[in-house]
């Protein structure tokens, strides 16, 4: 009986999809803005029709978060990213400044290779590929291997709508034996010129060591401060509404409530009155033990699952009404559990003496993982809000929304988005939630506005002449010598 290598046929795999998405990007290069649109709008179009059927497969595949919120999901991947770009110039030149003589031409990468978690399979792929063809790229995704047939038949579903729309065979491809080895191809392939990368850390590191350009966003652990001015119903709503969304499987959902000492009665009771569930000391070890694994990831026995769920692994008895579990902490630190990134219904609870150590805290939260994410205040202090927005490490501050439809940029008017740049400080190569322009080249023209001579300084140069200005005698009578010399 024959043996067949998987690896072998993953890299294989993807050598081949490489070389056709190379051909096709060469023809969509060469394609006017109008037809880009055409094929981009068809993409959209597809996927928003499917979205219910997507989100289902999503939740079928991988039993993270809740169906109908992935329908959201690929409602907002599909409709409302295209939206936002549908009248972005991306072909040709973009900007041209007729003062200044300066023009701008965008210039697609090439071939995007999209690396697709298993939280968001559907609506990530709906995003990348839409973002990608919108910029003139052609895209190959890596899939997760628990997400693959969603994934799958998302890329089908879009690319078959794209071609319809006259985009080139090839354009948007996905690997159908995903493996390391092949999905290492992909990222290291000298056809591969840029690399989307969402998932977990150790996939994000690898895409940024393969020697490829790569996008790629860190952990989010976004802390949310609940100041004295804000409204606490509303506060409390917009976190609950934000930490129960697909069950908290965005990275931009809140992972830790900070609040100050003098308001904390009124905000506990309230948490409760949405249905928060505070754990006791006791309860709180217990589910601590199920969050975190023994070398420090995150367990995802509880990624994207429903209180009642983790509850029950926990073996603990909560009431059935229960939205979020709540365990209050006083620490910080990578062996804190509850201090981490939880993208599940659990949220921690610090308290603190005022806005000033609220804000110390935040910033020690976010240190500790996070750092270049994003972070939530609710407050009618705009004061309060400066001061967070100067020191807080996030590429991104939310104020008086929820994080998750807040941080995509689906509340809020910040750039719809299911890639969110973290920034220098989180190792990422951008702080932007990332879109087609992030996926170009510019090349930029510049005439000549000035001569050499028009960047010298002429004063700077200038010879002075001598002056007599002084008691010396013998200096005296050559500086009079040179100048009658020069009178001559």
């Amino acid at each position: 009986m024959e043996v067949i290598d998987k690896d072998l046929m993953s890299i294989q795999e993807v050598r081949t999809l490489i070389k056709k998405a190379k051909e096709a990007q060469a023809k969509l290069a060469s394609m006017t803005q109008a037809q880009i649109d055409s094929i981009v709008k068809a993409m959209a179009d597809a996927a928003y029709e499917n979205r219910e059927k997507l989100a289902k497969m999503a939740h079928e595949d991988t039993g993270f978060g809740r169906w109908q919120d992935k329908i959201v999901k690929n409602e907002f991947a599909s409709k409302h990213v295209f939206e936002a770009i549908k009248d972005l110039k991306t072909v040709g030149i973009l900007n041209e400044d007729q003062e200044k003589k300066i023009m701008e031409i965008g210039v697609p990468v090439g071939v995007v290779a999209g690396l697709i978690p298993s939280t968001n399979p559907t609506s990530t792929v709906i995003y990348k590929a839409i973002i990608s063809l919108k910029a003139g790229n052609s895209i190959v995704f890596s899939p997760h291997p628990n997400a693959l047939r969603c994934i799958l038949e998302t890329v089908k579903i879009i690319s078959e709508a794209a071609k319809k729309a006259g985009c080139p065979d090839g354009a948007i491809a996905c690997m159908t034996v995903p493996t390391i080895q092949g999905t290492d191809q992909l990222m290291k392939h000298k056809d591969t010129a840029m690399i989307l990368a969402t998932g977990g850390t150790a996939m994000v590191k690898a895409a940024y060591s393969s020697g490829t350009p790569a996008i790629g966003v860190g952990p989010g652990n976004g802390p949310a401060f609940i100041e004295r001015s804000a409204s606490i119903p509303l506060a409390v709503k917009r976190i609950l509404d934000s930490k129960t969304f697909d069950n908290g499987t965005i990275c931009a959902s809140e992972q830790s409530v900070v609040v100050e000492r003098d308001n904390k009665a009124a905000i506990v009771e309230e948490f409760k009155k949405q249905g928060a569930y505070f754990l006791s000391k006791e309860e709180s070890q217990k589910l601590g033990k199920f969050i975190m694994r023994a070398n420090g990831t995150m367990n995802p026995q509880i990624v994207g699952k429903s209180v009642q769920h983790i509850a029950k692994l926990a073996d603990l008895q909560v009431p059935e009404s229960t939205r979020v579990l709540i365990a209050e902490e006083t620490e910080v630190g990578s062996k804190v559990p509850y201090s981490r990134e939880k993208l599940a219904p659990i949220l921690a609870f610090y308290t603190e003496d005022n806005w000033r150590t609220a804000l110390d805290r935040c910033v020690e939260i976010l240190n500790n993982e996070g750092a270049g994410h994003t972070m939530m205040v609710h407050t009618n202090n705009e004061a309060i809000v400066r001061e967070f927005a100067l020191k807080q490490p996030v590429s991104r501050i939310l104020v008086n929304t929820p994080g998750t439809l807040g941080g995509i940029g689906a509340s809020t008017a910040l750039f719809p988005a299911l890639t969110l740049g973290c920034g220098a400080v989180g190792g990422s190569s951008t702080s932007d939630n990332v879109g087609p322009l992030n996926l170009l080249n510019i090349r930029r023209v510049g005439y000549g506005v000035k001569e050499l001579e028009d960047l010298v300084d002429k004063k700077a140069t200038e010879v002075k002449e001598p002056t007599i200005e002084t008691t010396d005698k013998e200096q005296l009578i050559s500086l009079i010598v040179q100048r009658i010399l020069a009178e001559m």
